[in-house]
């Protein structure tokens, strides 16, 4: 048989390269040509596609010309060439078998490598990946992720969105993730925030758009209060969420933050982002303010390190997702679906006491919870131990179940590692900026006004008169502690529960 490429391309080290080549290159186009007929771009693709196999097809070349190197040297030094192929003759029908069931093989091959590909790009792609193959680092944030108001938005999609650049990002920086997994060198808890997340404005505004928020949202919110009753106490807010489109309402409500007319900068000098010293805005004609805190007044070497950024979505919203309650929010919620019996004497208290025992590990808890809540009915409410065992026994089920979304002690991992910025009950979040100390050159101040937000349109306590009024009541702290809930933040005392 006549040969189409020199005698040096003829061993078994270049042969072998050209395979592996041949058939990475066919993966390439094939799944090349899967992602262009695709109606949704799915990152992971690029994975397979444009990094994994073009890594191999390198190689497979590298190969080819590491034989054909070495059959040269052979040349010289007078030895025979490596490798002499049979020769095939499709009349002799042995051969002619031979050939039929290779080239069958070989179909079957690519096929199914082929198929596996695609597969493994699927698989990749899945939230089940992003979640369980690292399961020891990620199931704080994959349970939460289940339990979340995005639970069916991919974890690709936040993380990394359509487009090849941000994926190369995202892959390079999670280069040192994967080598400090493999060799348990995470730290515990997960720092936060994620610093190389893409803008919002390239994934969470695809679906949310700023430009559409405005008027006003009634939110109600039920409490109970850790007496012996557990007393139920409501409160309902108007929230002012316009800002986002003059033709379509107000434009000074929370969402004028994000009005792309209006541009909001600050700086923050820990990680968290919960110490700002200035923040500069910039409105639609180019008037631009800088508020400075009176308050925190940094070094040039504390200025230095800060880290200046633009607002945008996740500087509220910074747990979309992976959302870890605060125990008194997790209560209050079952106790108002009527999971737990509210009749239970002491039972709000004693919830949040459980769950925010320091406990070594998951299965400690459990039993703890158990063991705390049972004994406390038996010693203090003997007779309602028996009577109420069934509520007791659902009660200490429910708050195991809250244990596990929002706890995981191996990870050191719980709410207060990870603050909301929403709202600023249990974290500064609003405060941040809008403390009352952050004031401009000209004496304009971020204020710390409740009604800059939200109006309180009316307040019940258990057993009492219902409070309404759509101009506005003034606010009634559910204990009485005077004024200092008027001086102070809420996260200061809530957060230290």
């Amino acid at each position: 048989m006549k040969r189409i490429f020199p005698d040096s391309f003829y061993n078994l080290i270049t042969l072998a390269g050209a395979t592996v080549a041949a058939i990475s290159f066919g993966l390439i186009m094939f799944l090349i040509a899967l992602e262009f007929f695709s109606e949704e771009q799915k990152p992971y693709m690029g994975i397979i596609a444009f990094v994994i196999l073009p890594v191999i097809l390198i190689l497979g070349l590298f190969l080819i010309a590491v034989g054909i190197w070495r059959d040269h040297r052979r040349e010289r030094s007078g030895k025979p060439h490596g490798l002499r192929l049979p020769q095939i003759d499709l009349n002799n029908p042995r051969h002619r078998t031979a050939f039929f069931y290779f080239s069958f093989g070989t179909i079957l091959l690519l096929l199914f490598s082929a198929f596996g590909s695609f597969k493994a790009y699927e698989y990749t792609d899945s939230d089940e990946f992003c979640g369980t193959m690292c399961h020891s680092v990620m199931e704080p944030e994959y349970t939460a992720y289940q339990n979340s108001p995005h639970a069916r938005v991919g974890c690709a999609k936040c993380h990394i969105g359509p487009g090849a650049g941000w994926f190369v990002r995202s892959k390079l920086s999670g280069a040192y993730q994967v080598y400090a997994t493999l060799f348990d060198k995470y730290p515990r808890p997960i720092p936060t925030p994620i610093e190389n997340l893409r803008p919002a404005q390239e994934t969470c505004e695809q679906c949310h758009w700023p430009q559409n928020f405005f008027n006003e949202k009634q939110k109600k919110f039920t409490n109970f209060i850790s007496d012996e009753k557990n007393t139920k106490w409501n409160i309902t807010l108007l929230m002012k969420i316009g800002g986002g489109n003059a033709e379509g309402g107000l434009t000074s409500g929370i969402h004028w933050h994000m009005n792309i007319a209006n541009e909001v900068t600050y700086a923050a000098l820990d990680r968290q982002r919960l110490v700002i010293p200035w923040v500069k805005s910039r409105a639609r004609d180019g008037t631009e303010r800088i508020y400075k805190s009176t308050e925190v007044i940094p070094t040039d070497e504390e200025m230095a390190l800060a880290t200046t950024r633009r607002m945008d979505c996740v500087d509220c919203h910074n747990r979309p997702t992976h959302i870890y309650h605060p125990p008194q929010r997790s209560v209050n919620q079952i106790m108002e679906l009527g999971w737990i019996d509210r009749q239970l004497p002491y039972l709000k208290s004693l919830a949040v006491q459980v769950l925010e025992h320091p406990y070594t590990t998951r299965q400690v808890a459990l039993d703890s919870i158990r063991l705390v809540v049972d004994s406390y009915y038996k010693t203090n409410y003997p007779a309602l131990a028996v009577s109420q065992s069934d509520k007791i026994e659902t009660a200490i089920v429910e708050l195991q179940k809250v244990y596990r979304r929002n706890y995981f002690p191996e990870m050191k991992h719980d709410w207060r590692q990870y603050p909301d910025h929403i709202g600023h009950m249990f974290a500064p979040g609003c405060f941040r900026c809008h403390d009352g100390k952050h004031v401009s050159d000209d004496g304009k101040v971020l204020s710390k006004d409740c009604n800059a937000c939200h109006t309180i349109i009316a307040q019940q306590y258990e057993n009492e008169k219902l409070k309404m009024s759509l101009e506005g009541l003034a606010y009634e702290h559910p204990v009485d502690i005077g004024t200092a809930w008027n001086e102070m933040n809420c996260s200061d005392c809530h957060q230290a529960q």
